[in-house]
């Protein structure tokens, strides 16, 4: 099918998100390698204490690195993924692990910093990196904890039982604290998300039903206005016709002619007639097959040029559905796309259960392209030259007002597949 965008806001991509989470852990690594290098001079030059300095230098170059190499990845416009974030903040963990390890172990005051990578990946990631960054945390910290630092082995009192007791409570404290940060914080945090997400949604659907309302405001003042053209022109070709009516080859096509006058006013007639109609004024219930027929029928008509692949499966139930006119008009749009990028074969698949619909209809044009496919329903998009885009777009809304969903993708073998689903009435 073809399509060209038209001007409409999009929507602001995922990786906008990504980008600035990333850049907050690169100003927060900046923070932490200045900490780290004033926590090293205070303490060799003011407290006079003889720390490890070489493996502490190459540890905070190797982070410095790191944050040289994020820093790179900023300026590359790049994506960002979750997993590279996540492994960038495990890397982190291990930094700080090397830091603690030659500063005193888990008697290092500043040893809660492991609660920082476990809040932020609360706040940004998904559960299970959650999990997984309170385990490696945990880890890390029972690790400094049993194993024998450098600065336990130079001061025996730290195997005071004094002093063990409270090293044991902080690392209780820790863990009780990452308990804490992975079950409560990360419930919280995927509640916000979601809020978010459905309010999004709550925008995009206001958004889609104010186009629709503008759309509805055209489409009246340009029946008003074409009613007076569109009987002149039928006034003209019968006078035609019978001016005429000899010539048997114009006969033919003042007859076509006069059919798509008909079909004009049909069209303008169904549009005054539903202007403020609900639901129950606007449908009334058919068979499921008779009003398939009847919409395959009325397609034809307009599109007897056409080839129509129609497959019903055999055993489907009897069911009702709701035949609204703006729902034939849904439906005839998406045949009129098909038929638009591949007349010489339009497929159509129809199965239904006592519940459901299932509509599949394929062709075998050029496809769409990803970017193409996230914009068609959600807004008006066309590539045909004489198209306003507005067709498929007011099928989506139509469809999915009536409980529906429409779904677009390309086929595997080329063309586009359009799949439509709509519930059915129960049996009476």
């Amino acid at each position: 099918m073809h399509y060209r965008a038209m001007h409409a806001p999009t929507a602001k991509p995922p990786e906008e998100t990504a980008r600035g989470n990333y850049h907050r852990l690169f100003m927060l690594r900046n923070a932490e390698i200045v900490l780290i290098a004033l926590g090293l001079v205070i303490a060799t030059l003011y407290f006079k204490q003889e720390l490890p300095l070489p493996p502490l230098l190459v540890t905070l170059a190797l982070i410095t690195g790191l944050n040289i190499y994020t820093w790179l990845r900023l300026g590359s416009g790049h994506t960002y993924g979750n997993g590279e974030i996540f492994t960038l903040m495990l890397l982190d963990v291990a930094g700080l692990s090397a830091v603690f390890f030659y500063t005193g172990g888990a008697s290092n005051p500043f040893v809660w910093f492991y609660l920082l990578p476990l809040m932020i990946a609360a706040t940004i990631l998904p559960r299970w990196h959650t999990w997984t960054m309170a385990a490696v945390t945990v880890l890390c910290y029972s690790a400094l904890f049993l194993i024998d630092t450098p600065a336990a082995r130079e001061h025996p009192h730290h195997h005071a039982d004094g002093f063990q007791m409270h090293v044991f409570g902080m690392w209780l404290g820790f863990v009780m604290s990452a308990g804490f940060v992975a079950v409560i914080i990360v419930g919280m945090a995927n509640s916000l998300r979601e809020r978010d997400h459905r309010l999004a949604e709550a925008r995009e659907q206001a958004l889609k039903n104010e186009r629709l309302v503008a759309l509805g405001t055209l489409a009246a003042g340009t029946a008003h206005e074409l009613g007076t053209p569109l009987g002149t022109m039928a006034i003209l070709a019968a006078d035609l016709q019978q001016e005429y009516s000899d010539d048997s080859g114009l006969q033919k096509k003042l007859g076509i002619l006069q059919h798509q006058i008909a079909r004009c006013k049909q069209a303008l007639s169904s549009l005054s007639s539903a202007a403020g109609a609900g639901r129950a004024e606007s449908g009334h219930r058919m068979r499921v097959a008779n009003y398939l027929d009847a919409v395959i029928s009325e397609w034809r008509e307009y599109r007897p040029a056409a080839r129509l692949a129609l497959h019903i499966e055999d055993n489907a139930p009897d069911a009702g559905i709701i035949a609204e006119r703006t729902l034939t008009q849904a439906l005839i749009n998406v045949l009129d796309n098909a038929a638009d990028a591949s007349p010489d074969h339009v497929a159509l698949h129809a199965a239904w259960t006592g519940t459901e619909l299932a509509l599949d209809i394929s062709d075998r044009g050029p496809g769409l392209s990803a970017a193409l496919i996230s914009q068609l329903g959600r807004q008006p998009v066309s590539t045909k030259q004489e198209g306003l885009g507005v067709g498929l777009f007011l099928s989506h809304a139509t469809i999915e007002r009536l409980g529906g969903s429409l779904t677009i993708g390309n086929r595997d073998h080329g063309g586009t597949l359009i799949s439509i689903v709509l519930p059915l009435l129960p049996n009476q």
